[in-house]
């Protein structure tokens, strides 16, 4: 699995490095280093929605309040 965070300015703006760092603890915790690959980009073209992140090409937009919860929902079940 691919998730992807775009790291522009907009989205570093509202908090990207923030989202980052949750989804390495989760994805760390949950020992899942050797089946997700997380990584980094620049703009995504959906500025005015929060942090843009793409789970295998399907966009959703995070804030680090809502990480864990998307990641709970939209990721541990299609590991």
């Amino acid at each position: 699995m691919k998730i992807t965070v775009c790291l522009g300015s907009a989205c570093h703006l509202k908090g990207a490095r923030q989202v980052v760092e949750e989804l390495q603890y989760l994805i760390a915790e949950n020992n899942l280093k050797e089946k997700i690959e997380l990584s980094g980009t620049f703009c995504m073209g959906d500025c005015p929605n929060g942090v843009c992140v793409t789970v295998d090409g399907v966009q959703f937009s995070l804030t680090s309040a809502t990480t864990k919860d998307f990641f709970e929902k939209e990721v541990l079940p299609k590991v």
